[in-house]
């Protein structure tokens, strides 16, 4: 089943967006291979009471093209998906701007001696956000749902009322997800995809790339990709007898992989081997597997 990537994003920059009502979407500059042409920051709210979600990377244009947003208005909320360095970092500043309060699940759960290198690990909620909790202001109310499999504290948010949810990096319009152990789970990453299938949203505000309407078709066909990229991993595990996650890359993905992508596919298949040895499927020996 192939999955219907929506490309077609023409948001310069600092611009504004107006998505739905009290929902705005800037854009951050920072585009690359992995986070398409930048990361979406997310104005909830309107007037006296406005949340940002995920204010991105450290950038000064950035944090004044929020504020430029938001002229007029009141930021009383920092709202943070999950602890990449292209989502948390623009936290304190803002919050030094604002003086808003942040919020988030936590800080980032893996240390970088334990291959948590990509986290953010200076943030620090004001206000710990658990599973199922509520964040609210004046006319606007989000609802968390704790998605690890990404990162291993990512949240996303349901704007209650609306059939909104602001999907981050669990599910993206533009791409599918990079799971990358220890902090990416790709056992956690299905079970929360399933979660969110379970749901009856109808439109996903995804950290990059533009919003995706009718999430159900989408998240079917990201459900299957993955089921159908786990059979490969072990199939090409069982012909080449014992293999690293790195050794897998080009019987998985085939030679037209961009360069740029390889270490990123190799650490996707490690999350698949991880599985696969968890359920029995495969032995791990150190950083080779081998099927059983």
């Amino acid at each position: 089943m192939s999955i219907p990537f929506l490309k077609d994003d023409t948001l310069p920059p600092g611009e504004v967006q107006q998505v739905a009502p009290g929902v705005r979407r800037v854009l951050c500059g920072n585009p690359g291979p992995f986070t398409f042409r930048g990361t979406n920051t997310w104005i909830i709210g309107e007037g006296p009471s406005v949340a940002v979600l995920d204010p991105g990377p450290e950038d000064a244009d950035h944090l004044r093209a929020i504020l430029r947003a938001t002229q007029g208005e009141r930021i009383t909320h920092i709202l943070v998906s999950h602890t990449h360095r292209d989502h948390s970092p623009g936290v304190a500043a803002l919050r030094e701007a604002t003086g808003a309060t942040s919020f988030g699940f936590g800080p980032h759960l893996t240390p970088p001696d334990q291959g948590g290198e990509g986290g953010d690990h200076s943030f620090l909620p004001d206000v710990t956000v658990p599973d199922g909790g509520e964040v609210g202001g004046l006319g606007w109310s989000l609802r968390s749902i704790h998605t690890p499999g990404h990162c291993a504290n990512h949240l996303c948010f349901a704007l209650e009322g609306t059939g909104i949810l602001f999907s981050a990096d669990h599910v993206m319009s533009w791409s599918t997800t990079v799971v990358s152990p220890p902090d990416g789970d790709m056992a956690a990453y299905m079970a929360s995809l399933a979660r969110l299938r379970a749901r009856d949203d109808r439109l996903f505000l995804p950290g990059h790339g533009p919003p995706l309407p009718e999430p159900q078709p989408f998240m079917a066909a990201l459900a299957a990709h993955r089921i159908e990229r786990e059979a490969m991993v072990l199939e090409a595990l069982r012909r080449a007898k014992r293999a690293t996650a790195r050794d897998l890359v080009g019987a998985v993905y085939g030679p037209a992989l961009d360069e740029r992508l390889v270490p990123a596919a190799a650490r996707s298949l490690l999350a698949h081997l991880i599985k696969l040895a968890a359920e029995g499927q495969a032995m791990r020996e150190g950083e080779a597997f081998a099927a059983t």
